[in-house]
C-alpha cells in the first residue's frame, strides 16, 4: 500500500469517474492509507493517554499529477463532487479543505508545491467513525511525497495531517486517527501513547478476529459533544492539578471532583488502565470484558453512547463466540467493534445485524471481509 504507482487505477467499486478517466492519458500517481477501528482507549487521545487502534483493510486512494494549469482540481468519485480553485487561493468547504490542509501545510515547511490535479476514491463508509477524514489526509500525504519526492516520516506525515484537520478542516482532534492511518496495519493493535509518540505493534489476542458493524446511525452530535467533552476533561485535569487526565492513575482521585467532571474523567482514567492492562497481553476473554467495560464507561461516565448503539452491543455479547462489543469512534452514532472466536464473526456479525434490521434499521456488517477491496 506504500509504493508509488504511477498510471494505475486501483479497484474501484464508487461511483462516479474513475482516475484513469479523470486523467486520461497524463500519467499520475496513486497513494492508499487505511481508516481504523479503535478497539480501547476511546476519547484518550487529547488527554494524552493511551489507544489501542487497528487499520481496517477499506482504504482511501489519492491520485495525483501535475496541473498544466495555474489551479488545483479535485475530484472525489466516492461523492461525484468537483472542486477548482486557483493556487494561491483557499478552497471551498468540503472535502477539498482536507488535501488543501495537507498541501497549505507542506507549503509552510518550505516545500515548493505545483498546481496539482488530485482524484480521491474510497470504499471507506463516511460517518461511522472509522476516520475516513485521517485516511484522506495521510493518503494524501503519501501521494505527494510519492509524486514531488521530498523526505517525511511516517510519524511527521501523521503530525502533519493531524494538524491539516485542525487548522483547516476545524476538528480539534487528537493524534490517533492519524497515527493509526499512518502506522497501523489490519492483522495488529497499534499501541499509542498520545504524549510521547510511542507506537507498537502488538498481536490481537489468539484464537480472535475483529467484528465491525456500521448502525446506520448518522453521527449527527459527534462534533459538538467532542469539543464539550475535551472542555470538560481539561476543566477536570486543571481542578486536580495536574497536565492531562493521563498523569491520574487511580480512578478513586477523580470522586472529589463535581459532576459532570467526575463521571468524564472517572472514564479517561478507567480508560486508559483498560488499555495498559491489555497492551501487556491478556486472553481473548479477558480483553473482551475490557471491551465491555470501555463501553459502559462511554455510555455512563462520558455519555457519548445512543439507544442504539447499546442494543447492537448487547445484541453482539449475546452472539456465540463474541467475547466483548463496545462502541467504536466519537460516538452519538456510526460503528461497534466486537472481539470474537476465530472464524466467527461473520455469522455472528450476520445473525446480529439482521435482528436489528428487523425493525427496518439499516445496520451492515463491515468486518470480517473477505477480500481487501483496496489494495493496488
Amino acid at each position: 500500500m506504500a509504493n508509488p504507482i504511477s498510471g494505475v487505477e486501483p479497484p474501484n467499486r464508487e461511483r462516479g469517474m474513475n482516475a484513469a478517466a479523470f486523467f486520461g492519458t497524463q500519467q499520475f500517481v496513486s497513494q492508499s492509507a487505511p481508516g481504523r477501528v479503535n478497539l480501547l482507549g476511546e476519547h484518550t487521545d487529547y488527554n494524552d493517554g493511551f489507544m489501542l487502534p487497528v487499520a481496517t483493510p477499506q482504504c482511501t486512494t489519492v491520485s495525483a499529477a501535475r496541473n498544466d494549469k495555474p489551479e488545483f482540481e479535485f475530484y472525489s468519485s466516492t461523492l461525484g463532487s468537483a472542486v477548482t480553485f486557483g493556487h494561491d487561493q483557499p478552497s471551498p468547504e468540503g472535502f477539498a479543505r482536507y488535501i488543501e490542509g495537507c498541501i497549505r501545510l507542506l507549503q509552510k515547511r518550505g516545500l515548493a508545491i505545483p498546481p496539482l490535479r488530485m482524484h480521491v476514491t474510497s470504499n471507506l463508509p463516511l460517518g461511522t467513525g472509522l476516520s475516513s477524514s485521517a485516511a484522506l489526509e495521510v493518503a494524501t500525504l503519501r501521494t505527494l511525497r510519492a509524486l514531488l519526492g521530498f523526505a517525511l516520516d511516517d510519524r511527521s506525515l501523521a503530525l502533519i495531517a493531524q494538524q491539516s484537520e485542525i487548522q483547516y478542516a476545524g476538528v480539534n482532534c487528537g493524534i490517533m486517527d492519524q497515527m493509526a492511518s499512518s502506522l497501523a496495519d489490519s492483522e495488529h493493535m497499534l499501541f499509542l501513547d498520545a504524549r510521547t509518540l510511542e507506537a507498537r505493534l502488538l498481536p490481537i489476542p489468539a484464537g480472535s478476529e475483529l467484528l465491525v458493524i456500521d448502525s446506520g446511525m448518522p453521527r449527527t452530535l459527534a462534533a459538538s459533544a467532542y469539543n464539550v467533552r475535551r472542555a470538560e476533561c481539561e476543566a477536570a485535569a486543571k481542578a486536580l492539578g495536574v497536565a492531562a487526565l493521563r498523569d491520574v492513575a487511580d480512578v478513586a482521585d477523580v470522586e472529589r471532583l463535581a459532576a459532570p467532571l467526575r463521571q468524564r474523567a472517572r472514564h479517561v482514567v478507567s480508560e486508559n488502565n483498560r488499555v495498559l492492562e491489555a497492551s501487556r497481553g491478556v486472553s481473548a476473554e479477558r480483553f473482551g470484558e475490557l471491551m465491555n467495560a470501555s463501553h459502559f464507561s462511554l455510555r455512563d461516565d462520558y455519555e457519548v453512547s445512543i439507544p442504539e448503539l447499546d442494543e447492537l452491543c448487547e445484541l453482539l455479547r449475546a452472539a456465540a463466540g463474541v467475547h466483548g462489543a463496545r462502541l467504536t469512534g466519537a460516538g452519538f452514532g456510526g460503528a461497534v467493534v466486537a472481539l470474537c472466536r476465530t472464524g466467527g464473526g461473520a455469522q455472528a456479525g450476520a445473525s446480529v445485524v439482521e435482528r436489528f434490521n428487523a425493525s427496518g434499521r439499516k445496520a451492515a456488517l463491515l468486518l470480517p471481509t473477505t477480500t481487501h477491496p483496496r489494495t493496488p
